[in-house]
């Protein structure tokens, strides 16, 4: 009898949770399919090869606009990968102490003060960036603008932080305890232990931290805007640049609703967005892959 009382009620979360999820590929698909129909008139006008090979942006050209999108691909793809290479091996050994080797008080006051850090609104590290790091960058290495790739890494770098952590240390922490316990018994040593053991067993919470990190430098617009220079240069780690995302942000705001302009900067959002996509389907495979192996 209480099993059949049930068995409505289960059904009920059934639907509920199965609609949550077709509500969210519903949205992505709608997104995507709005990204397609405003941004291919603008890739079919300037032509594919061009604006996805092209080096110059000059959109607000009003005889001959130009629309090359090349440096700004180049710089989110060497900006994000800057990112990861300073970021993941910070997050990566911060997580392994707070989960293993930090004092519990310790730890206690740690964790929250990592998770307070994913909450700091991005335009925050933005604007410290911009009064902090490029005058110090500025003076540090002679250049007679701060603002540049090199500053744009080391912002992103932090902001992709908090999460790297929190998800490797969840990750971590959900290592049975046997597994170690057999390890040191073996002889080796806690450290040992930590990254031969642990670390490999939380392989796919790490490698979730990685993608998300990936996700969040690829997108981030209001921090690197302010740190960057935006300039729609080819990367270089010293030069003034220009972001995908930081693109659309500056000239949506005086493009025409309507004109060439605004339908390549949608044409931009649907790169980005299929690029983000194949580098999220990239990472993925690549670390199943691993992980099988």
């Amino acid at each position: 009898m209480r099993k059949s009382r049930e068995r409505p009620g289960e059904l009920f979360m059934g639907v509920l949770l199965a609609a949550c999820a077709l509500a969210a590929v519903v949205f992505l698909l709608l997104i995507a399919l709005y990204l397609i129909l405003a941004g291919l008139p603008a890739i079919r006008k300037a032509g594919l090869g061009e604006f996805l090979l092209g080096t110059v942006w000059d959109s607000t050209n009003a005889e001959a606009p130009r629309f090359g999108i090349l440096p700004m691909l180049l710089t989110s793809l060497w900006g994000a990968a800057g990112a990861v290479v300073l970021g993941v091996p910070v997050g990566f050994f911060t997580a392994v102490y707070l989960a293993k080797a930090a004092p519990r008080p310790l730890a206690r006051v740690l964790r929250p003060a990592v998770s307070l850090l994913a909450g700091i609104p991005s335009v925050v590290y933005g604007l410290v960036g911009m009064c902090a790091l490029v005058p110090a960058l500025r003076a540090a290495l002679d250049l007679p603008a701060g603002d540049s790739l090199l500053a744009a890494v080391i912002v992103l770098a932090v902001m992709i932080l908090p999460s790297v952590i929190d998800l490797t240390t969840t990750a971590l922490e959900a290592v049975p305890r046997e597994y170690e316990e057999g390890s040191l018994a073996l002889g080796a040593t806690e450290a040992e232990t930590w990254l031969r053991v642990s670390a490999p067993a939380a392989r796919s919470g790490i490698a979730a931290a990685v993608v998300l990190g990936v996700g969040r430098a690829l997108g981030e617009a209001m921090a690197i805007l302010m740190v960057a220079g935006n300039v729609p240069n080819m990367p270089g780690l010293l030069r003034s640049v220009r972001f995908l995302t930081t693109g659309i942000a500056i000239e949506m705001n005086y493009a025409s609703p309507g004109s060439l302009q605004r339908q390549a900067l949608f044409s931009i959002g649907l790169v980005l967005f299929v690029f983000i996509l194949l580098v999220n389907l990239l990472l993925n495979r690549t670390l199943k892959g691993r992980k099988g192996a």
